[in-house]
């Protein structure tokens, strides 16, 4: 019988790594369902607010580029606190702020590089043309944006752990921690 309750919690632990495994995908599922509907919403307004701009003022394509991408950054910013992230530390407000900005920053440097060298090193500017590498210098930026955001902007709250608190990279993070005290794994 002790080879059967070896065998079981064995079993036991196994089921409880699934488990939060299974818990850690789900929450990432929602949390990059969540990004991705912002983020198709701050697309929205950067590639409105670019067009508007690129075809109603003499600005050149990359500045109305820019322009454009600040205003979605603004847009964005509120998504992702409000929305996105709610759940996540707000304690620390003005140090996520100026986060967010950095990394907006050298996301919008990656987008308009992009953009710019389409423009510029290439010589291909007409609308569709800016609007395609626009859209892919976005998507470039976006993957940047999604890691340094849930890894450095809006972090997770602190978490009990086995011996007093504890900052889990994410709260994912802190359910396998819960799953593996149960079994008694550390």
């Amino acid at each position: 019988m002790v080879g059967t309750d070896v065998d079981r919690t064995g079993l036991n632990r196994h089921m409880s790594e699934r488990g939060a495994l299974r818990v850690r995908l789900d929450r990432l599922v929602r949390e990059v369902a969540k990004f991705g509907a912002v983020g198709g919403a701050g697309l929205l307004v950067n590639l409105l607010v670019f067009n508007l701009v690129r075809h109603t003022t003499p600005l050149p394509v990359v500045r109305a580029s820019v322009l454009a991408t600040v205003v979605a950054i603004a847009f964005n910013y509120v998504g992702f606190r409000y929305f996105t992230y709610r759940d996540r530390d707000k304690n620390r407000r003005t140090k996520e702020l100026s986060l967010f900005l950095l990394f907006s920053a050298v996301g919008l440097v990656i987008e308009n590089g992009v953009l710019y060298t389409a423009t510029y090193g290439f010589d291909w500017d007409s609308p569709l043309q800016s609007n395609v590498f626009k859209f892919l210098g976005i998507g470039v930026a976006t993957l940047f944006r999604f890691w340094s955001y849930r890894t450095w902007v809006f972090r997770t709250l602190p978490g009990p752990g086995p011996s007093g608190p504890a900052v889990a990279s994410s709260a994912t993070d802190r359910a396998l921690a819960r799953a593996r005290q149960r079994t008694g794994r550390s």
